[in-house]
């Protein structure tokens, strides 16, 4: 009720953290198409440049590990709030976001309102994966999208390239997920290409000590060497393993034989705790199959709990709605703040 003169009388602006469990076919009712859409879009974008599949399916690892799978790393930067697309481990590197972009319009005009940008991410990385040659799994649905982002929660989490598998496992412990997880996770280089940048060390100044990492296969070395010079351009890119189109077990033989691209790569068959997964990946396709939908869907059930909201536009969110206020006998239109 409204009472005495002043009175104020607000809706909520935004959906509430107890929202349903995420299920699959949560837009069963609501956009019965919305899974088809996705993937029909995908299966285009990939048509037109191969590699964005694999740039989008890794958008689900660098949105989920900061603050939850709530489409955060989609927000630009405002004036207000410097969010995660330039952080240390997403500047220059991360890309694809006009795939999302895509999707979401398509999404939109089928079903306005209705899909959020973080189950896009999440849909669509399922999508890369089948579309290359891997499993195909059904996903849970139902996030939110985020109200904000922060560069500094991406700098403080996301691992560098030239992380060891024992600060790997450390990470993903935080999250619940396993060795195991953490293994069969990183079989995601199994499509896509890596920057030189992230590799230049490894090859002439491995921990400091002025020679390349020993672990690396000699003739792999020298196609390394040629790729990416001392002094040339970091943002030249090579391909994660010898199929960077075709999700398969590749990335975990290429390991076993010293041609991992990444320094955190390679830590997995040189660590002794990774090392046997590593060796059974390498040997069979199923089973690496099997425990990396096992952990995609784990990691998609990471969530932060913040309120959040159905983004009309990937990139920002929606502007708050007008609501009335009513003070005395006069009546105004504010803008509720989020």
């Amino acid at each position: 009720m409204c009472l005495l003169s002043f009175v104020l009388c607000l809706l909520p602006v935004v959906i509430s953290a107890a929202a349903p469990p995420l299920q699959p076919g949560y837009y069963a009712k609501s956009c019965p198409n919305a899974e088809l859409i996705v993937r029909d879009v995908m299966k285009k974008a990939m048509i037109r440049e191969p590699r964005s599949g694999a740039s989008v399916m890794r958008l689900q690892f660098h949105d989920c590990f900061v603050n939850g799978c709530d489409g955060s790393l989609l927000l630009d930067d405002t004036p207000t709030m410097l969010g995660e697309k330039l952080s240390l481990s997403n500047i220059n590197s991360l890309r694809s976001y006009e795939v999302v972009d895509e999707i979401k319009e398509a999404l939109e005009s089928a079903c306005p309102r209705i899909v959020s940008c973080a189950d896009i991410i999440i849909m669509a990385s399922r999508d890369a994966v089948a579309l290359s040659g891997g499993p195909d799994w059904e996903v849970k649905l139902g996030r939110k999208d985020s109200l904000t982002a922060s560069q500094k929660d991406s700098d403080d989490i996301m691992p560098s390239p030239r992380a060891n598998a024992s600060s790997l496992i450390d990470l993903f412990a935080r999250f619940d997920l396993s060795v195991k997880d953490l293994v069969s996770l990183s079989g995601s280089h199994s499509i896509g290409n890596g920057r030189c940048f992230s590799i230049v060390f490894r090859l002439y100044n491995q921990s400091g000590t002025g020679r390349p990492d020993p672990t690396i296969e000699p003739k792999f070395r020298k196609k390394l060497d040629k790729l990416c010079p001392l002094g040339g351009d970091g943002n030249v890119t090579g391909d994660l393993d010898f199929t960077p189109h075709v999700f398969d077990n590749q990335y975990f033989k290429d390991l076993v034989n010293g041609r991992g691209f990444l320094n955190s790569d390679e830590t997995l068959f040189t660590f002794p705790e990774t090392r046997g997964y590593v060796r059974r990946y390498s040997e069979d396709e199923s089973e690496f199959f099997r425990d990396f939908v096992d952990g995609m869907i784990k990691m998609g059930d990471l969530q932060s709990g913040r309120l959040g909201e159905i983004r009309r536009n990937c990139r920002v969110v929606n502007d708050p709605p007008q609501v009335e206020v009513v003070v005395g006998e006069f009546r105004d239109r504010k803008i509720l703040s989020k």
